[in-house]
């Protein structure tokens, strides 16, 4: 399948690079980073997992290496606590290399926010599961995230703070 026909509304209005049509490829994904604390063992083992409180911060951010070459990374932080103790604190860089060519500044824009960190969230979601469950607690299953909304919304709010 052509880049023009993963990408709705691509085709034929990339803004081209000489006879070139756009190029969308992932080239490398790698863990760029990553921290696992479990500052309370062993006594947290004996903790009452009830009320555990789980809290994650997604970010991501990127990178041109060249007129081409993008890295694309989503950074995590997972935070699991019973009250104020905390159970295990996990941070991951979790990144891929992209090539890119041919789009508008508005497609290279969702590009890069949108299907690039969500062809990345899967691998970062299978990296915490296996940590987590390196480090003895049960596994979290990470929801799904729609990148696509989340850049909507971020577009949306960028144009009524230009208005």
């Amino acid at each position: 399948m052509s880049p023009e026909e993963q990408l709705p509304g691509s085709a034929g209005n990339g803004n081209g690079t000489g006879g070139e049509g756009p190029a969308f490829s992932l080239e490398k994904i790698y863990v760029k980073d990553m921290s696992f604390e479990v500052p309370n063992a062993p006594e947290v083992f004996n903790e009452e997992q009830a009320e555990t409180k789980v809290d994650m911060n997604l970010q991501n951010s990127h990178r041109q290496l060249d007129d081409h070459n993008f890295e694309i990374a989503l950074h995590v932080t997972l935070r699991a606590a019973i009250e104020d103790k905390t159970l295990f604190l996990i941070e991951i860089e979790q990144a891929g290399l992209f090539v890119i060519r041919g789009y508008a500044d508005e497609q290279l824009r969702q590009l890069i926010s949108a299907t690039c960190p969500a062809a990345l969230y899967p691998y970062v979601r299978e990296a915490i599961s296996a940590t987590i469950g390196r480090g003895g607690f049960p596994a979290i299953l990470l929801q799904p995230i729609n990148f696509d909304a989340l850049f909507a919304r971020a577009e949306s709010e960028r144009a009524h703070g230009n208005a």
